[in-house]
């Protein structure tokens, strides 16, 4: 393999670029859509998908990442592959359209009804183009990946604002959940110009459906531990609660989620491809891992500390109340850095089965959880949910660790100098907030916090915590290696 490190180091920078410019464009949606729609709608369509979100877990059965592990994948795997994303895809279309009356009835709201039946068009959107995706990254085609990507982002977004700014309200959010994967697909096949022969089985689909029934798995019980919250609070306080609550959620969790897509696309292939040397593949890991914390640790304290400022500059002020959910689902931010990486390591290893396991340990646990703060409203379910999250993540990263050869110590070590270097920055910025709050607007203030905030951190990091080591060798993997 021609030199690996740097071709990672070189397609994680390519991914940050990429999901850096699509966190601006999804942040300039939320301030325009957050201004020209309500609670409400958001929480319309929030309801649909917490259950089409369960569907959507089943959507390639875990084909992608058994297809990204497999060290070769011949043509005919491929195309078999492919008509069975297809076959899936179809079947939850067809699932999701026949239950749209059910999950009308349960939430006793009958606009739903059409707004499912729409968003089940997706699954066979997203089916016809996994293969294509499974090609691009196993060539570690992030560039391309990162075009399509932008570009997809870029249409859907300006279909919702148009459709928004034309009165459709809800169903300017529904259009983005068609356009987004409509548009990815379509770039995916004109990409890789790829076209999948004849349906059948290849000798070794098995195998990989059977890692595919793990992940899969796996995949479920956090999507059902994760999002169990929402169904709840739609079912029974409507849906302004479940669209202040949404929002919050969102806002706090796709940060999070776009730094671990970025990083663990790159991660996963590398992490596949080293797995035979375990001491590369340990120190692979530590420094993915060390990157996502060092970048996610000053989103969870900015979160918390300037919660009133964000939400007023990002959503409006029609979201106020979504201030204090905000504030407490912050800590969690710092829970699903620590704990996401660990998907990475034990699907690399094909340890599927153990996430199984981990899956049905905190499902119970976080449900358990959403039922005690259910009757406080929004405000208890995200006390809840954010209690539950933390109290579960050190016993969790304990077993998910186990005979893996990564350290527990190793592990906790990543995270100590970015947290230490976190409280150094956010002390300084709150000083900074406090001396200058009452004098600036809500965007002023914001740009100070965040900026006083940023300079603190970064010193902190190369300075104080001794990161600079860290940073220095990818840069130096960065100019040593070949495009990737």
């Amino acid at each position: 393999m021609h030199d690996l490190k740097g071709r990672t180091v070189r397609a994680g920078l390519i991914n940050v670029g990429s999901r850096g410019i699509g966190f601006t464009v999804r942040i300039a949606s939320l301030m325009i859509l957050g201004r020209l729609l309500t609670p409400e709608d958001y929480g319309l369509v929030t309801m649909v998908t917490a259950f089409t979100g369960v569907l959507n877990m089943f959507g390639c059965f875990g084909l992608f990442q058994a297809a990204i592990q497999r060290e070769e994948l011949s043509e005919v795997e491929s195309s078999s592959l492919f008509w069975l994303n297809l076959i899936f895809g179809a079947l939850l279309t067809l699932i999701a359209i026949a239950a749209a009356p059910l999950v009308s009835a349960f939430y006793h709201e009958p606009r739903l009804l059409e707004i499912m039946d729409v968003i089940a068009f997706t699954f066979i959107i997203t089916a016809a183009g996994v293969q294509q995706g499974v090609l691009l990254q196993r060539r570690m085609a992030f560039g391309t990946s990162a075009k399509i990507e932008i570009s997809s982002l870029l249409i859907a977004t300006v279909v919702s604002i148009g459709m928004a700014m034309a009165g459709y309200g809800y169903w300017s959010i529904v259009s983005m959940t068609i356009t987004l994967p409509l548009a990815t697909t379509i770039g995916l096949w004109l990409a890789t110009g790829w076209i999948p022969g004849r349906p059948r089985i290849a000798p070794g689909i098995r195998s990989m459906l059977r890692f595919g029934v793990g992940t899969t798995a796996t995949g479920f019980l956090s999507y059902v531990t994760n999002n169990i919250d929402k169904l709840l609070l739609g079912r029974v306080w409507g849906t302004e609660a479940t669209g202040l609550y949404s929002r919050s959620f969102y806002l706090i969790n796709f940060p999070t989620e776009n730094l671990n897509v970025t990083i663990g696309e790159v991660a996963f292939a590398a992490l596949s491809r080293t797995k035979g040397d375990l001491d590369r593949f340990r120190r692979y890991f530590l420094k993915g891992y060390s990157l996502v914390v060092t970048l996610t640790l000053p989103l969870t304290v900015v979160c918390g500390l300037f919660a009133d400022d964000l939400i007023l500059v990002v959503l409006g002020p029609k979201w106020i109340g979504a201030v204090e959910i905000f504030r407490i689902l912050a800590p969690t931010i710092l829970v699903f850095a620590i704990s996401n990486p660990l998907g990475w390591l034990l699907n690399a290893l094909g340890l599927v089965r153990r996430g199984v396991y981990i899956g049905l340990f905190s499902a119970p646990l976080m449900i358990a959880g959403v039922l005690i703060g259910l009757p406080y409203g929004p405000h208890g379910v995200a006390l809840a949910y954010s209690t539950v999250m933390v109290l579960k993540v050190i016993p969790i990263t304990i077993w998910a660790l186990r005979g893996t050869g990564i350290r527990y110590r190793e592990f906790v070590g990543a995270l100590a100098n970015p947290l230490a270097a976190s409280v150094v920055a956010g002390g300084f910025a709150y000083a900074v907030h406090a001396l200058t709050a009452p004098a600036l607007s809500p965007v002023l203030r914001l740009m100070l916090d965040v900026g006083s905030f940023g300079v603190a951190y970064v010193a902190a990091l190369l300075l104080i915590a001794g990161e600079k080591a860290l940073y220095l060798d990818l840069f130096r993997a960065l100019r040593t290696a070949p495009s990737a």
